[in-house]
């Protein structure tokens, strides 16, 4: 009784149509659930992922949930946990495409999560990483271990999509850098982001992450544009 009074006064709504949601319904609505552009890559062992990267660095797996394009439905979800601090859509994908990628073997024997990091100053400012809920949640899934501590952003540079790639390669090491190696020795490491464009900043968190032994890479994020 006392929670359908509140939802009269203070009703949830969808975080991608910004509809009222049914007290069955969390953060996304059903109807909005249908019309997400869900990739499937994962179902389809697509290599669109591993396209991106193509000749920069080698990733065993790669997926994304979603597809992006602006003005979407996809970008209203990104935009609300990014700027509006929404992190509950974080946990609701996480959960999503966490619980479809333990049915596959090809991400069974993933032991690390690893979120992309945010410089302190980004992470005071914004108060949390846009990732970090959406990592725990499949981290959880493949009962692997999340760690948010080992790989740390050391510079508050622009992004590096707008560099050219032989600037990035020299600038790697000058945005990113590697604690603790030793807790991802020999393991296959997931990195989580929210979205993958040219994968210059997933391509550099792969560039510091090689430097520890005998590891595997895989990628997970909520969308590819």
């Amino acid at each position: 009784m006392f929670k359908s009074v509140v939802n009269i006064f203070f009703p949830k709504v969808c975080y991608a149509c910004l509809g009222t949601l049914n007290d069955n319904e969390d953060a996304i609505c059903v109807d909005c659930r249908h019309d997400l552009p869900v990739t499937n890559f994962h179902f389809d062992n697509s290599d669109a992922v591993k396209k991106v990267l193509y000749g920069r660095c080698k990733i065993e797996h790669g997926t994304a949930l979603f597809r992006f394009e602006k003005k979407s439905l996809v970008q209203q979800l990104i935009h609300g946990l990014k700027y509006r601090g929404y992190q509950n859509i974080g946990f609701v994908l996480g959960n999503w495409l966490g619980g479809e990628l333990q049915e596959l073997e090809a991400y069974r024997d993933v032991d690390v999560v690893i979120p992309v990091p945010l410089h302190k100053k980004k992470l005071r400012s914004r108060g949390f990483n846009q990732v970090e809920k959406f990592g725990q949640q499949i981290a959880e899934a493949l009962d692997a271990t999340y760690l948010d501590r080992v790989l740390v952003k050391i510079s508050n540079n622009k992004s590096q999509t707008t560099k050219g790639r032989i600037a990035r390669l020299i600038n790697s090491d000058e945005l990113f850098a590697l604690e603790h190696s030793e807790q991802i020795e020999n393991k296959h490491i997931l990195i989580v982001d929210d979205l993958i464009t040219t994968g210059a900043t997933l391509e550099a968190c792969i560039l510091i992450l090689n430097q520890a032994k005998n590891i595997k890479i895989s990628i997970a994020t909520m969308a590819i544009a």
